[in-house]
């Protein structure tokens, strides 16, 4: 990723193109006094929450779901 490092008041009067630079993946970063303070960087918004239980009721886990089939354990050396 690109970074590029202004100062303040650049920052200030290019702000509309430091956004569409920022939009198009740049990393802008604004320093004050020749000191890094703010890094502009495109918004990406958060995951979706997840509902847990989605699911419940629709998976069925059988009986015997933790037995070894034969030959299972030699194939792996036990």
């Amino acid at each position: 990723m690109k970074s590029t490092i202004i100062g303040m008041y650049d920052a200030k009067t290019n702000f509309s193109k430091l956004v569409s630079r920022a939009e198009a993946g740049e990393e802008i970063i604004v320093s004050r006094s020749g000191r890094p303070v703010v890094k502009l960087v495109a918004y990406s918004p958060p995951a979706k929450h997840r509902k847990p239980g989605r699911l419940k009721g629709l998976i069925e886990i059988k009986p015997d779901f933790d037995e070894r089939p034969e030959g299972f354990a030699e194939a792996f050396g036990a």
